[in-house]
Order: structure tokens, then C-alpha cells, then sequence
């Protein structure tokens, strides 16, 4: 089992949803699924998984075995919704990080599986391993906006077919929070991962009634899936694990120029997996995913940024709401090649339409260059961006406390509230910044010039310094390498 963290606990900062951002009308959202369902019944997507054609043919399904591609009927995809519970908990190993998905509240993750590392000390650029993923995870448990996990850069100095194993292990090791296992996406992968939950969990029953870990598998835009990432599902729902769908889809590329086209299409691949998967284990919690882009028309790469991006954020998370199934929103994953204004702009956007839109998971904090480079600096940086739009989405208490009558009353014309018993009493309920620095600028200057991109440095470098849980004992951290090691 896991053992307790010591020292004080910083508690998980989700957002609480007063209202949500719909961009479509009534007649558009029906429009969309319309369109979807007639996608499904008479194009089809492509499942070349015979066990999954299996499944859905003995469902009703229309199957066609040589070419692996399966049309749905409308009747089908409707009942496998109705099937898919509506909320759920996320489990951490400590149970003060569970998160419960319902519509009510938003969970800030890790953005996923860059390549690259800044290191904080010297800036440079490098190739990322098993340690600065441990690294990485151990600053992310630290941070109050990161409420869930993904593996933010991969561990490329461990066995190719066992880095999502190690990756696990990384996130078990340096965080009691909920790790999605988002590069789980083949059956060895998967049965290694429910192996590694269900040893932290303390058995196989004990990780059905608290799933540590969820997963997702991504569609293949255009309208198919990767046999091998159907077959992980399927594990991942034996277990009794979270499992959800999600589209990459890229405009003018993988998916229709027109966002209406790309949405429809995405939409018709998130509901072809959900009913896949309902059809093989009904009830299995899922939820609805999204990381839809365009292509950038200058250099045919994806864009990475931009209202395109924006757009199907917001989009996404209201057809998963129609659904009524929890939304997971790409969130962040900024085009910037480092933290500077264009980051900023762009996540401080992106964060926002997220919120607004009301999505359950946000998935992105920590990456520059279209998800590529790990930066502590931008991760600290996406944190306080979620907080200033977290703060601001909940809005403000009116009650007879607040709206200060009394204090107003007493003070008048002729006074200040600075030494009154109410600003006492409140003013540590005003927002202060981590990184963003606020001094005026003579206090600027004689400080020398420290940006925000200073207190970041300055501030990850504090957490990896002093901060270091000890988190899995050591018979158990021998367990999870035996089962790596017995991987195949």
C-alpha cells in the first residue's frame, strides 16, 4: 500500500461552475449529432479489431470483416449513451485528491508525452528521461492547479515497450493524485498499467471500487481506430477503469476545413468508441475527448493556437454536455517556442474558453511548441493563468456579510477601510500572485527587473529543491519493477 505523505497538505484547486459558454444553438447542437449519426450509419469507422467487431455485430451493428469497418445504426449509438454513467470519481491514492466528475466542478492536468525538456538551471535544451519526468510529477503534486496527471514528457531512456510502465511508475512514485495513463495504448501497456493501479490500490477488487488511474484511447482521424488501442480499452474496462475517447483531428488535413465539418466528424468518432465500449461493458465509465486543431496553411503543420483551437474546445465540451457525458478539453499545449507574450496570450485564451465551456478535465499545462518541450516556466506560468481564470469564473458571494453595509455606513466620507475589522477579516481572500510580479516600478528596478519568468525559475527550482515526498514503500516499488520487468 501507499504510504502517507508527510507534512502539510496543499489542497487541490478546482474550478466550481456558476454557469457554462454555449456556442451552439439548440438547432445546432441537433444539427451536429445528426449529422454524426448519419456518419456512423453510412460511412462508418473503421474498428479493424475482430473481437470489437464481434461485440458490435452481435449488437446490430452493420460489420464488415474484410475491410474492418463498422456502420452503426442510430438505434445503437443512442442506447450505448443511455448505458454511459453520466458521472464518476477520478480516485487518487489519497483520498483528499479524489475527483469527483460531474458537470459541477473543472480539474487542471499536465499537458502529455513531450519529447523535450528546459531544464530549469541552465536553459538548456534537451532530450527528457525517467528522472525528469519524476521531476516534473514531484513539482506537479506540489502545485494546487494541477489536480490530475498526465506523463508531461516521456521517459526515453527506459525500454521503448515498457515506457508506459515506467511512466506509471513515475507518477505513482512522486504523487499521491490521480494519474491518467493516456500512453497506455496497446494491450501489454494496458495490462501492465491495471497491474501496476491494482498493486498501489491493494489488489485487483480494490482497485475496481477505486480506480487510481483512467485511460483514453485516441480515433485515427479520419474516422478510424488502431486495433491494439481498441484491445487496451477493453483491458482498461475489465478493470473496472475509467476509459475514455478522444480526437486529434487536424482541419484541412485529417479533418473538413469548415469547423462544423471537423466537429461532426470528431463527434462521430468520440460516439462510434463510447458505443463500442458500452456494447462490451455497459456502465463502464467513459467520457468524451477532445484536442482538435487546424492545419497552419504556411507550413502544413498543426497550428497549435488560435480561436480554430479555441473554438472546438468550447464545442466539444457542449456536445459532451448534450451526451451528458464528462468532457476532457486539450487546454493550453500553446504554438510558442518559449514563455513569452505569444504563450501567454494563447493559453490565457484557451484556459479561458475551457472554463467557460465548462469542462470536467483540462488537459495541457507545462508544454511549448505544440506539446513538444516540457518548461517548469510555462508550467508555473499555465498555473496562474488557471487561477486568475478560475477566480474570476466563480464569481463573487452577495449576502449581507459582503456587500458591507455596515462598514460602508461607519466609514462614510471621511475615512478609510484599511484599519477596519471587515477588510481584516476579507483582504486575505484577494488573489495574490506566485510569479506574476506586482511591485511598483521603482521596487522593479532596485529589485532588478525581475520578470515573471525569474520568480518561475526561482520558484521550481525551490520545489525540486525542498520538496520530496516519500511516497511508496519499498517492498511495493519492487512489486511495480517485477511486473515491468515481466512485461512483455
Amino acid at each position: 500500500m501507499i504510504e502517507k505523505k508527510e507534512g502539510s497538505k496543499r489542497k487541490i484547486r478546482p474550478v466550481r461552475y456558476k454557469a457554462t459558454l454555449n456556442l451552439l444553438t439548440a438547432e445546432e447542437v441537433d444539427a451536429v449529432h445528426r449529422a454524426s449519426l448519419d456518419i456512423l450509419e453510412k460511412v462508418g469507422v473503421k474498428m479493424p479489431l475482430p473481437a470489437a467487431l464481434d461485440v458490435l455485430g452481435q449488437c446490430g451493428a452493420t460489420v464488415d470483416r474484410r475491410s474492418g469497418r463498422v456502420c452503426f445504426p442510430p438505434e445503437l449509438v443512442l442506447s450505448a449513451l443511455e448505458k454511459a454513467p453520466p458521472d464518476f470519481t477520478l480516485c487518487a491514492p489519497d483520498p483528499n485528491n479524489d475527483l469527483l466528475i460531474d458537470g459541477n466542478q473543472g480539474y487542471l492536468s499536465l499537458d502529455g508525452s513531450g519529447l523535450q525538456i528546459i531544464d530549469p538551471q541552465n536553459g538548456e535544451l534537451r532530450r527528457s528521461t525517467f528522472t525528469d519526468l519524476e521531476n516534473a510529477v514531484r513539482v506537479a503534486d506540489y502545485l494546487e492547479a494541477i489536480a490530475f496527471l498526465w506523463p508531461v514528457i516521456s521517459a526515453q531512456d527506459c525500454p521503448q515497450e515498457k515506457q508506459p510502465l515506467y511512466e506509471l511508475l513515475a507518477m505513482f512514485r512522486n504523487s499521491t493524485k490521480h494519474a491518467q495513463a493516456m500512453t497506455a495504448v496497446d494491450p501489454e501497456a494496458a495490462r501492465g498499467s491495471v497491474e501496476i493501479a491494482a498493486a498501489v490500490a491493494g489488489g485487483k477488487e480494490a482497485l475496481r471500487r477505486r480506480p487510481l488511474i483512467s485511460n483514453f484511447q485516441c480515433s485515427i482521424s479520419p474516422l478510424a481506430y488502431d486495433p491494439d488501442g481498441l484491445a487496451a480499452a477493453m483491458i482498461f474496462a475489465d478493470a473496472g477503469i475509467p476509459t475514455g475517447f478522444l480526437t486529434m483531428q487536424v482541419g484541412c488535413s485529417t479533418a473538413p476545413a469548415t469547423l462544423a465539418g471537423s466537429l461532426a466528424q470528431a463527434n462521430a468518432e468520440v460516439l462510434a468508441g463510447i458505443t463500442f465500449l458500452q456494447s462490451y461493458c455497459p456502465g463502464c465509465p467513459t467520457f468524451y475527448g477532445s484536442c482538435g486543431t487546424v492545419m497552419e496553411l504556411r507550413s502544413g503543420a498543426v497550428a497549435s493556437g488560435g480561436p480554430e483551437d479555441f473554438l472546438l474546445q468550447a464545442l466539444s465540451a457542449q456536445m459532451a454536455r448534450y451526451y451528458n457525458l464528462p468532457a476532457n478539453v486539450g487546454t493550453f499545449a500553446t504554438g510558442a517556442k518559449a514563455s513569452n507574450w505569444h504563450a501567454g496570450v494563447e493559453n490565457a485564451v484557451s484556459g479561458t474558453v475551457s472554463v467557460f465551456a465548462g469542462a470536467d478535465m483540462m488537459c495541457g499545462a507545462g508544454l511549448l511548441a505544440g506539446a513538444v518541450i516540457f518548461s517548469y516556466i510555462q508550467l508555473l506560468f499555465d498555473c496562474e493563468i488557471f487561477e486568475i481564470i478560475r477566480r474570476t469564473s466563480e464569481g463573487i458571494k452577495v449576502n449581507s456579510e459582503t456587500l458591507a453595509f455596515d462598514t460602508i455606513k461607519r466609514v462614510g466620507s471621511d475615512d478609510h477601510f484599511m484599519v477596519e475589522p471587515h477588510t481584516l477579516a476579507h483582504m486575505r481572500e484577494l488573489w495574490q500572485p506566485t510569479v506574476i510580479n506586482r511591485s511598483p516600478y521603482g521596487r522593479y528596478q532596485a529589485e532588478g527587473c525581475r520578470e515573471a519568468e525569474d520568480n518561475a525559475r526561482e520558484e521550481a527550482c525551490r520545489i525540486l529543491n525542498e520538496y520530496h515526498p516519500e511516497l511508496l514503500e519499498k517492498k511495493l516499488q519492487e512489486e511495480i519493477m517485477a511486473i515491468i520487468e515481466l512485461s512483455s
